[in-house]
């Protein structure tokens, strides 16, 4: 077969850091065709350094110009949804950054230009994507590890002041939200991912020490289909900074701590008491094959849903799930009220929007 055509929106950090080097290593598979970026001097130095033939300033000219079979958007929140769209019409498939979408009613509009076999949307969370969470996913639709009982997901990271000079950042128009929808994100959807959907949510969300419009900081207490719950912390206030996940099995605890990114070496699996003499049946929870989370096992996904014409994980259902989990946090933070997952309908200020702007974080409402 032919190599996968790529092109790149956004020649900022996320592309040089994490998708280039990731389609370098699928190379046999896919070649990266051209690039894009308002800042045509960021495109000339990055395509030097990559060697990237094709080289525009705006997504409609790459489109025209390289027919990609995939576009990978790696653009500021806000331009996200145009950049997915054009994609989609000119009949890519589009692999997006997140957060997926400002709004869930962005979220929607977009799906409806996808079509059945392709072309697809989908969104980077390479968190679900290595062998700790496949395997936790696995023991959990068995019913190896007992009934899902209790989790805890924190995304307890630090970003000084001078992170939000930049001028899209902590901002509900650009960014749309704060730890919430920027940081703890990935946390959530591997939350979401092991534990399945969720049904209510209890929240809590200020803005205790950064100069911003959004939150810096939320709680919640979160209850899933299977009956578990979960509390989920997401902060940028954390100088100890940590990406932890505990789930708390009827028969086992499982947990795994990182910051941006597992091997199997991040996570720990610990019988309960009952099962601690059952040797055989612990050895084989913790998975053989070690495959760390990565935007490179997402990449090989999403090329094989290509060739197969099939949806790839995180898109559709499975990757709106989170953003309408963390519509429904900023919901309950902001009207003081428990949200159901059913009250999230689309003549609500959380479908078109994730804050209502009459609220005002920051201090004594």
């Amino acid at each position: 077969m032919s190599k996968i055509r790529a092109g790149i929106i956004g020649a900022g950090g996320i592309a040089t850091i994490a998708h280039l080097p990731t389609l370098k290593a699928h190379q046999d598979r896919v070649e990266v065709a051209a690039i894009a970026d308002i800042n045509e001097e960021a495109v000339v130095k990055v395509a030097e350094e990559w060697n990237i033939p094709g080289r525009h300033t705006d997504v409609d000219q790459l489109l025209e110009a390289e027919k990609p079979d995939l576009l990978i958007v790696c653009t500021p929140p806000s331009a996200h949804k145009e950049a997915v769209i054009k994609g989609l019409q000119a009949g890519a498939w589009v692999w997006c950054e997140k957060p997926p979408m400002l709004t869930l009613s962005d979220y929607d509009e977009v799906e409806a230009y996808e079509r059945e076999g392709g072309p697809y949307a989908s969104y980077v969370f390479q968190h679900r994507f290595g062998s700790g969470a496949t395997a936790l996913k696995k023991h959990v639709a068995e019913g190896s590890l007992g009934k899902p009982l209790v989790a805890l997901c924190n995304t307890l990271w630090y970003r000084p002041h001078a992170y939000y000079d930049v001028p899209w950042r902590g901002k509900w128009a650009t960014e749309g939200g704060g730890p919430a929808m920027g940081h703890g994100i990935h946390q959530m959807d591997l939350l979401f991912e092991v534990l399945g959907d969720w049904t209510e949510v209890t929240a809590m969300a200020d803005t205790l020490d950064r100069n911003i419009e959004t939150e810096d900081v939320s709680f919640a207490v979160v209850k899933f289909e299977s009956g578990a719950m979960a509390s989920i912390v997401n902060s940028v206030l954390s100088p100890r900074e940590t990406s932890y996940l505990r789930f708390d099995f009827q028969d086992a605890t499982v947990e795994v701590e990182h910051l941006y990114g597992y091997d199997n070496s991040s996570w720990r699996w610990t019988p309960a008491p009952h099962r601690a003499e059952d040797t055989a049946a612990v050895e084989s929870w913790a998975p053989q094959e070690n495959i760390p989370s990565s935007h490179k096992q997402q990449l090989a996904e999403l090329l094989d849903a290509m060739e197969s014409g099939v949806r790839p994980r995180a898109s559709g259902h499975d990757g709106r799930r989170t953003l309408e989990f963390i519509a429904a946090l900023y919901q309950s933070a902001e009207t003081g009220q428990r949200v159901r997952r059913s009250e999230l309908t689309k003549d609500g200020i959380y479908y078109t929007g994730m804050h209502d702007e009459n609220y005002v974080y920051g201090g004594p409402q």
